[in-house]
């Protein structure tokens, strides 16, 4: 096993960041050599001063470095570093990725991953969306990849769960600082059905400047993101501007015309981003850019939603009249021209039989996996 201290020392020393990392790295191929390489071949490396360079020359190994190593070992924490043949390939590609990753879970080499992002205050309909469209990719092969946060990033790995599918979580945070805490139990299922990961140190809490880093990740890691809502100053946008700088598709998810929460999606469908209604939508295109071969074709995805038991005629009118945006009782009830007290009993036969879904204040919808 590659001995993991000189990789933490580097990362330790003041001014060195992600993108000298590397260049350091791709120059002399290990942190050792590092250290061992004469003073004039280390100025050499852009962005490096002779005042750091002078720093690397003294590096001392601290009490810091020690620590972290301890709870390394201590939690059996895997760590992945820029050597290791288990590191993503498309995220080394990006200019500046973390020199190693902290990663608890089941980890192989990450291909076929596909980004899902969005609101952390998500509508029933970007949550259903997101669950839906996950569901079909993580069943096609395809690794969701998402940031683990409330609303969208929460609905994307359940939806990859729900698949038996590979879902990667990349935190914010440390390993150690579950964030969010109400995440708590997603993140261990995340763990045994792919991975947690985080560049972060073991407690490093969720500070702000972590997630705009965090995002680089989940974008670099994967061959396309998907934006499922986002307003126009979203933290979404951020990943999608990330992807579309590291040459990556960017694909966003139509919402209603009406909803501040799309307006930043429909923003990127008019400045060139893949509008996305099914699975396939994402494939077709990743197909073209790309060697990666989905499992199955899109069309089997289809053949194993669920289908519908036996309807009424009454229960099969109000099924056909009903979207997957939600409805308010009262305007399914104009539409049918129905008493809405007979039509509310109605729709929740509905949703006995797992057809129908009910949001607060009286909105009905179609389930996510129901056309």
């Amino acid at each position: 096993m590659e001995n993991l201290a000189p990789w933490f020392v580097l990362k330790s020393i003041p001014g060195i960041g992600n993108l000298i990392y590397k260049r350091l790295i791709d120059r002399f191929h290990s942190p050792r050599n590092v250290f061992e390489a004469p003073y004039d071949e280390l100025i050499e490396i852009d962005g490096l001063t002779g005042r750091l360079a002078e720093t690397i020359k003294n590096h001392r190994i601290s009490a810091a470095v020690d620590d972290e190593l301890d709870l390394i070992l201590k939690h059996k924490v895997r760590i992945v570093t820029l050597n290791d043949s288990a590191y993503p390939p498309l995220l080394r590609e990006i200019p500046d990725p973390p020199p190693f990753l902290y990663v608890h879970g089941t980890w192989h080499n990450a291909s076929g991953c596909i980004a899902m992002v969005g609101s952390r205050n998500a509508t029933d309909y970007g949550l259903t969306t997101t669950k839906r469209l996950s569901w079909e990719l993580a069943s096609l092969g395809t690794t969701i990849v998402s940031g683990m946060a409330k609303g969208v990033d929460t609905a994307a790995h359940e939806g990859a769960l729900m698949a038996k599918g590979r879902t990667i979580a990349v935190l914010g945070s440390g390993l150690g600082r579950i964030y969010p805490a109400e995440n708590k139990h997603l993140f261990h299922r995340i763990a045994e059905a792919g991975a947690v990961i985080s560049e972060f140190p073991y407690h490093a809490t969720p500070d702000a400047h972590h997630f705009p880093m965090r995002n680089r990740i989940i974008s670099g890691l994967s061959l396309g993101t998907v934006i499922v809502e986002a307003t126009l100053r979203s933290g979404s946008l951020i990943t999608a501007r990330l992807a579309a700088e590291q040459n990556r598709e960017v694909f966003a998810v139509p919402g209603s015309i009406n909803s501040f929460k799309s307006a930043g999606t429909h923003t990127l469908i008019k400045q060139g981003a893949k509008l996305v209604e099914h699975a396939r939508d994402i494939l077709e295109e990743i197909s073209l850019q790309t060697d990666f071969t989905p499992l199955e074709q899109t069309k089997h995805v289809a053949s194993k939603k669920k289908k519908p038991p036996p309807m009424s005629p009454a229960e099969r009118a109000v099924f056909d009249s009903l979207e997957h945006y939600p409805a308010h009782i009262d305007d399914i009830a104009r539409k049918l021209d129905q008493e809405p007290g007979r039509l509310l009993g109605i729709l929740l036969q509905l949703e006995l039989k797992g057809l129908v879904r009910q949001s607060s204040g009286n909105f009905f919808s179609l389930e996510a996996d129901q056309d």
